[in-house]
Order: C-alpha cells, then sequence, then structure tokens
C-alpha cells in the first residue's frame, strides 16, 4: 500500500546521499559558517552542534552513509548517541559518549529547504593517551657486551619515545627512538633506563628498565697502617665488583683465614678488613688483598708496620703477585663452583 509519509521521508534520506551537500556561506540563511573540527580524548563524550535557522524544512545527522537521526527521529541503534535538548529552536545537536577510535571521522549536518540540500560537516577526531604495549625485560649482561633495549607504544597521535639513563653516578642522558642499541657495554653504563612515551594527551606513560653489568673486581681503596706491639690493628681493603667480589688475606704465600693465628677478618658488602686484636712483632710485614669474582680477580698489597717506621700510609699496590699465588687463589674459587 501507498504510505505517502514513508514515500517523503525515503526520498529525503535519498537526496541527502545523492547529494553529499554543499557548505553553507556566510550571507546564506539556511547555516551559519561551516564548524570546525572537534577533538576529544578517547572516552569523554563529544558534542557535535549544527545551527539552523527557521527556514529549514528537514534536518539529519548523518556519520559517513549511517543516518543517526531525521529530525527527532532516531535511525541509530547505538545507545551512545543521543539528540541533544536544545533550548533554541535553531539548534540540533547531538552528543556521543565514551568516544572511542572508531567513532572518527566525517559527520554531516544535512538540511533540506524549498531549493536544494545543503550541509555542514565537522571531522571528528578521537585522541588516545600514550601507552607502552612492549618493553624489554630487566638483563644482566656481561661488561664488553652489545645491549639493545626496545619501548614499543601506541597512541593517537603517534607518541614520541624519550630514553632516560640514571647511572649510580647520577647522570641522565637522553635518547629518542623505541629502540636504544649500546655497544661493547661498560658498567659505567649500568643502572635504570626509563623510557618515556608521551603525545600530549595525557600524563606520559613510564617504564623501567633495569640493566645490570657484570665486571672484574677492582680496588677502591688499600692503604698501608701502622700499630704498636700490643695494641689493635687493622687493615682495610675496598673494592667494586659485580657480582659483589669475595676477599681472601694472604701474608707472604700463606693464606690467612678467620680466627686462626690471632686475626680476624671481618667482610661486609665491597669492604674487607683484617684485624689484629694484640699486635706481635711477627705481625709486622707484606700482606695481600685478593678480591675476586666470575668475572676475575685482582690484589692489592698493604703493609703493617710498627712505630719509627717509614711508610707512605696511603700507598697501595696493586700490582700482580707471583704466578703460584695467583693459580692458587683462582683454583680454590673456581673450586666453589
Amino acid at each position: 500500500m501507498y504510505n505517502p509519509v514513508c514515500f517523503l521521508i525515503l526520498s529525503w534520506v535519498f537526496a541527502l546521499l545523492i547529494f553529499p551537500g554543499v557548505p553553507a556561506r556566510s550571507g546564506e540563511s539556511s547555516f551559519s559558517k561551516p564548524m570546525d573540527n572537534v577533538t576529544v580524548r578517547q572516552g569523554e563524550s563529544a558534542v557535535l552542534k549544527c545551527i539552523t535557522d527557521s527556514k529549514v524544512s528537514r534536518v539529519a545527522w548523518l556519520n559517513r552513509t549511517t543516518i543517526l537521526f531525521a529530525g527527532s527521529d532516531k535511525w541509530t541503534l547505538d545507545p551512545r548517541v543521543v539528540l541533544l535538548d536544545n533550548t533554541a529552536v535553531t539548534e540540533y545537536s547531538i552528543k556521543i559518549q565514551n568516544v572511542d577510535v572508531q567513532d572518527e571521522g566525517p559527520y554531516v549536518c544535512s538540511i533540506l529547504t524549498n531549493r536544494k540540500p545543503k550541509s555542514s560537516r565537522v571531522h571528528l577526531i578521537v585522541q588516545v593517551p600514550a601507552k607502552i604495549s612492549n618493553v624489554s625485560a630487566d638483563i644482566t649482561v656481561n661488561e664488553g657486551s652489545n645491549v639493545t633495549l626496545m619501548c614499543l607504544a601506541i597512541g593517537r597521535p603517534e607518541p614520541t619515545v624519550i630514553w632516560k639513563h640514571h647511572s649510580h653516578r647520577g647522570h641522565k642522558v637522553m635518547t629518542e627512538g623505541e629502540y636504544i642499541e649500546i655497544t661493547a657495554i661498560t658498567k659505567d653504563q649500568s643502572g635504570a633506563y626509563e623510557c618515556i612515551a608521551n603525545n600530549d594527551v595525557s600524563a606520559p606513560d613510564v617504564r623501567t628498565v633495569n640493566v645490570t653489568v657484570n665486571y672484574p673486581p677492582y680496588i677502591l681503596n688499600a692503604r698501608s697502617t701502622g700499630a704498636p706491639v700490643g695494641h689493635k690493628g687493622i687493615l682495610q681493603c675496598e673494592a667494586s665488583a659485580v657480582p659483589i667480589a669475595d676477599f681472601e688475606w694472604y701474608k707472604e704465600d700463606r693464606r690467612l683465614f678467620n680466627g686462626l693465628n690471632g686475626v680476624k677478618i671481618e667482610t661486609k658488602g665491597k669492604q674487607s678488613k683484617l684485624v689484629f686484636f694484640n699486635v706481635s712483632e711477627e705481625d709486622y710485614g707484606n700482606y695481600t688483598c685478593v678480591a675476586l669474582n666470575t668475572m676475575g680477580h685482582t690484589n692489592a698489597s698493604i703493609i703493617l708496620y710498627g712505630p719509627g717506621a717509614v711508610h707512605d700510609v696511603n700507598r697501595a699496590s696493586q700490582s700482580r703477585r707471583s704466578l703460584h699465588l695467583l693459580w692458587t687463589v683462582t683454583l680454590l674459587y673456581l673450586c666453589k663452583f
């Protein structure tokens, strides 16, 4: 059966789709000037405004080829799209709630006058905060190795990725890019590498990759010291190493053990002490502190001397000892593994 109302609506919609519409120019009565782009963040609401006048007989909102509203009749099944209850008779605006990326694109407010269809266009831009989608795990490498760190980020607009290096010295090195490559890494390049992804939509997304660099021990501090007979004497040795160094003490080629021959070995962290509770004449002489880990070993010569002896207490020799001592130390340490 012929329905004139239905035929009228279908004819009007067909006309809107066939004639994409002519943007209203200033001075024309049907529309105000074309709308600017509307930019919103993902999850927020977007209001698309359409200003008309009393000469408009029909009006509709379209998204590409989909009709959202025809007059006050809702054609879309999307519950997020609502027609605003406008107080002004010349305003015909819609609201899209909880905007997602799929909502981005062109929207058209079309009107039908006695002459021909006209339209006002707006492009909805959906911004997505920067988010790091994949990042390297914490790693441990040996000094001299090549290291590549990765930090992938997504967002709209595309985020910029910045790397910051927080070393034990406190300085920061900034590098831009999703990948950072370190050739022949050194112990000074260990520490926390901070990946920062930012596209100015919201607060930057930040992740941290910890890089541990194994390196052989080296002596930081080893000083000769003097002590009178019958008094307490302490020899100190400090070494930096990753993994943390083990310490061994020798007098000449004889290894000293804790609690024997009146000496005590106190080791805590990167420092070791050889303690003499009651110094005797036999205790004076040259001692060797050996620091060792899985990466290697080193040693320092320290002298315990008595009153009247001439020594530079700030001098600490780190020269190699005899091959016999070094091989002995190495074999004893390797036997632990």
